[in-house]
């Protein structure tokens, strides 16, 4: 056999950038989405830089041990971390989707493979771990695909819901003038108060998208403490829940000292949700809400009587849009649950679940009297916040 068919890979690919890469950006340019001003210099510097960590990472000496943690996904030299996740930055922001990101690489790999078959050379060795370093700068550039496009999607829902509260709020105070100009048209009544009933599902629902948007981008949902009495509260809360919904029967039991230090619009939020919730799916039987005060925390629950939450399903309820409402209608964007929760764990406590045929739901919440010394500042509020 020829002494040239010992050339590694590594070395085959140094010395065959441009034939390699002329073979790929070839296929390439197809993917070039129409309205990207991508150039094709461009193209060919993501291919060449990916190339040169692909080397560098061939002439890496690699264990046994390290390649087969790298074969797992598991490898710690991340040689091509950093060419991965420039690749996905530079097509993010020429408008590439994952497909095609996904179908780059197929080219690339077979670019490499095919121009290195042909060459006549041999290196399984090599052209095992080249297969390792495409799958691991592809991981990479993948993953940081995601995460950036993750970021835009929720600045967008924050922005987008933080400017369409002017406009809302001129259409609230609109529909508010008629209603109240209305006493010798009833029609005019009518309209009005659909009018602002309807703003006002819009505005709880452009504050989950804010509070969602808060939660995703790392930042804790702001708490403003004051002294609060939970019973107090609940009352108010339950008042806006039958005012929504004449039909629904609620008993309220409260026992104990129910004060704290807490934020009363917050935890209106929590309370109203959890109500909210019972009402959708409990099947329109009673629904119960009892708010006890022991020596340290305060021990809330919402208990209804409906279809058991299937098992699979419990261990996502906290999740945005976890749980749909079967008849398709509902008040809210299956935020509600998620908001709660992080509202609990703000002021340091815990919600759990509890759902199982012929014994119904229950949401049970722990919630400390006062913050723990070692929590975060609060944040004050911004802004008004609704219960939902």
């Amino acid at each position: 056999m020829p002494p040239e068919t010992h050339m590694p890979l590594g070395e085959f690919i140094g010395g065959h950038h441009d034939a390699i890469i002329g073979e790929f950006s070839a296929f390439a340019r197809t993917l070039i989405p129409p309205d990207s001003e991508m150039t094709e210099a461009d193209l060919r510097d993501h291919a060449r830089d990916m190339l040169v960590a692909i080397a560098q990472d061939l002439e890496t000496a690699q264990s046994t041990e390290e390649q087969s943690q790298k074969s797992r996904g598991r490898g710690s030299a991340n040689v091509m971390e950093a060419s991965g996740r420039l690749h996905a930055e530079g097509r993010i922001g020429h408008g590439f989707t994952p497909a095609q990101v996904l179908a780059e690489f197929r080219a690339l790999r077979a670019s490499v493979l095919k121009l290195y078959e042909h060459s006549g050379h041999t290196d399984i060795a090599g052209v095992t771990r080249f297969n390792e370093a495409i799958d691991e700068v592809l991981t990479e550039s993948i993953t940081r695909y995601a995460a950036k496009t993750d970021l835009y999607r929720d600045q967008f829902i924050g922005i987008l819901s933080h400017d369409l509260r002017s406009p809302l709020s001129a259409i609230t105070a609109g529909a508010a003038l008629l209603a109240a100009s209305a006493n010798d048209d009833p029609r005019q009544a009518r309209v009005a108060a659909r009018i602002l009933h309807s703003a006002q599902r819009m505005e709880r629902m452009i504050a989950d998208l804010l509070d969602l948007t808060r939660t995703r981008l790392g930042g804790a949902i702001p708490l403003k403490r004051a002294r609060v009495d939970l019973q107090q509260l609940c009352d108010e809360v339950l008042l806006e829940i039958q005012a929504a919904h004449p039909d629904v029967v609620v008993h309220f039991a409260a026992s104990g000292d129910l004060t704290g230090e807490w934020d009363a619009d917050r935890l209106a939020q929590v309370v109203s949700n959890l109500l909210g919730n019972a009402v959708q799916h409990g099947d329109g039987g009673p629904i119960r809400l009892d708010v006890r005060g022991e020596d340290a925390a305060i021990q809330l629950s919402v208990h209804n009587d409906g279809s058991a939450i299937p098992a699979a399903a419990q261990a996502s309820i906290f999740e945005p849009l976890a749980r749909g409402n079967s008849d398709g209608v509902t008040d809210s964007i299956g935020l509600g649950l998620f908001i709660a929760r992080a509202i609990v764990t703000g002021h340091g406590g815990d919600i759990r679940l509890r759902s199982a045929v012929g014994v119904g739901t229950t949401f049970e919440v722990v919630l400390p009297r006062t913050p723990a010394l070692s929590a975060a500042p609060d944040t004050p509020s911004q802004g008004q916040n609704r219960p939902t």
